[in-house]
C-alpha cells in the first residue's frame, strides 16, 4: 500500500503553496541537493575523470534507463536516457521509417505536443524522400491509419486537455495495417499505470523534468520494443551509440541492443538529480496512484464546477479518458492563473484559453484539492484575476 503522507514529505514544497504544476515540472525532492552535492564533490571533485569509470557515470543511462523501464512497463534492458525530449523524437521516428521503406506517411494529430510535430516536418525536410506529416484530429486517428502509414507518432495524454489515447486499442488498429506506433509518454510517464510491453508498443520516449521530478532540464528516454532493436539503425549516430566508441574508429558501427540509442555525453549531474527522485518510486504502486489522482481529480472537478461556473471543463469528464491533469477554459485563463499563483495556487496556462492544472498524488493530497479550489472561487467570482498586472505575458506562461 502506498502511503502518499510519506511520498510527499519527501518533497520540498514551499510553505503556502498548493502546486498543481507538476505536470509541467516536478517539484525538489529534499534528497536531491544532497546527492548532487555529494556527485560533484566526492565525484567530479574528487575523481574528476576517473568518475567515469569509478562512479560508474558512462553506465548510468541504461541503468537509470532500467528504474524508468519499470514505471513504463518496458522490458528491463530496452530504456536508456540522455538528450531531450525533441532528440528522442528524432531518433524514434528516422529509426521507424527506416523500417518500413516503401511507406512514406507519417501520422499524428492535432492535439499533439508542437514540438513533435516540428521535429517530425524537420526530419521529412532532411530526408527529402517525398515522406508526408498527415495531422488529423485526435477522434480521427484509427479511421486514417491505412496500408500508406509507415509511422503513427502519438502523445498519449494531450498536453492541453489532458484526454489520453487509448494505447491498447490505436497500437493493435496500426499493426493490423503494418503501421509502427512511437508514443511520446511525456505526461504519461510517473501519472498512468503503464505496460508498453503489453500493449506491443514499438517505440516510446518521454521525459523525466515532469511527474518523474528529475529536474528542470533532465534528460529524455527512449525505449525500443525487443523485436526491433537489432534491426534500429539510429540516424544520429553519435560516438556513445557506437559498438566501441574507445577504439575512436572513423565509421559507425551500431552498439547492442538500446545502447545504440544513445547519442551525446551522459548529463551526469541531471541524472544524479534523477537518481534521487527515482529512489522515490520504488515505494509507489502504479495502479494505486493512478486511483489516487482520479480521486483527486474528480474532487477538484466537482468543487471547480460548484463554485466556479465561469470556468469550463474541457479535459474529459470520465476518468478513463483522462490523464493525471484537469483543464478548464476562460476567456481570461492567463490572467486567472497569475491571479492564483499570486494566491499560492500554482497552475500553469496553455494558449489560447486554457487553465490546466497537475494532479500529482505523490505531494497533492485531499487538503490541497479543497484549499486550492476555496482560493479558486474567491479569485473567480470576486474578478481578483482583473488586473492589468495579471494580464501582462511572461515569456513562460
Amino acid at each position: 500500500m502506498t502511503d502518499f503522507a510519506a511520498t510527499k514529505a519527501q518533497f520540498h514544497l514551499p510553505d503556502g503553496m498548493i502546486y498543481l504544476d507538476g505536470n509541467s515540472l516536478g517539484p525538489l525532492p529534499k534528497t536531491a541537493p544532497a546527492v548532487v552535492d555529494a556527485m560533484m564533490k566526492q565525484q567530479w571533485g574528487d575523481m574528476l575523470i576517473g568518475g567515469w569509470n569509478k562512479a560508474g557515470w558512462m553506465a548510468q543511462p541504461t541503468a537509470l534507463g532500467d528504474q524508468v523501464a519499470r514505471l513504463i512497463g518496458a522490458e528491463a534492458g530496452h530504456v536508456t536516457l540522455g538528450d531531450t525530449l525533441s532528440i528522442k523524437v528524432v531518433q524514434a521516428l528516422a529509426a521507424g521509417l527506416r523500417l518500413q521503406p516503401d511507406r512514406k506517411v507519417i501520422l499524428t494529430d492535432n492535439g499533439n505536443f508542437p514540438s513533435d510535430i516540428y521535429m517530425a516536418q524537420g526530419l521529412i525536410e532532411a530526408l527529402d524522400q517525398d515522406y508526408e506529416l498527415c495531422i488529423v484530429d485526435p477522434a480521427e486517428v484509427a479511421a486514417r491509419i491505412g496500408p500508406d502509414v509507415a509511422v503513427v507518432l502519438l502523445t498519449q495524454v494531450d498536453y492541453r486537455t489532458g484526454a489520453m489515447h487509448n494505447m491498447q486499442s490505436l497500437t493493435q488498429t496500426a499493426h493490423q495495417s503494418g503501421a509502427l506506433v512511437i508514443w511520446d509518454l511525456a505526461h504519461s510517464a510517473g501519472a498512468l499505470d503503464l505496460d508498453v510491453s503489453a500493449c506491443n508498443a514499438d517505440f516510446a520516449v518521454g521525459c523525466t523534468y515532469k511527474y518523474l521530478n528529475g529536474g528542470p532540464g533532465a534528460p529524455a528516454f527512449i525505449y525500443v520494443a525487443p523485436r526491433h532493436i537489432g534491426q534500429v539503425e539510429p540516424m544520429l549516430s553519435g560516438w556513445l551509440g557506437h559498438a566501441a566508441p574507445f577504439d575512436f574508429a572513423p565509421d559507425y558501427r551500431p552498439g547492442n541492443g538500446i545502447e545504440r540509442m544513445r547519442v551525446g555525453t551522459p548529463p551526469v549531474i541531471q541524472m544524479a538529480s534523477l537518481a534521487a527522485a527515482l529512489e522515490i518510486w520504488k515505494d509507489v504502486d502504479l495502479a494505486q496512484l493512478r486511483q489516487a489522482s482520479i480521486d483527486l481529480s474528480e474532487q477538484f472537478i466537482d468543487l471547480v464546477e460548484e463554485n466556479c461556473p465561469m470556468l469550463r471543463l474541457v479535459s474529459p469528464r470520465n476518468a478513463a479518458h483522462r490523464g493525471s491533469q484537469v483543464s478548464f477554459s476562460f476567456s481570461e485563463g492567463y490572467a486567472a492563473i497569475q491571479a492564483l499563483i499570486d494566491r499560492g495556487v500554482v497552475g500553469d496556462f496553455r494558449a489560447p484559453n486554457i487553465m490546466r492544472f497537475g494532479i500529482t498524488p505523490l505531494f497533492i493530497d485531499a487538503d490541497d484539492i479543497t484549499q486550492a479550489c476555496a482560493i479558486m472561487a474567491d479569485v473567480m467570482n470576486n474578478r481578483l484575476w482583473d488586473l492589468p498586472e495579471y494580464k501582462v505575458k511572461s515569456a513562460v506562461t
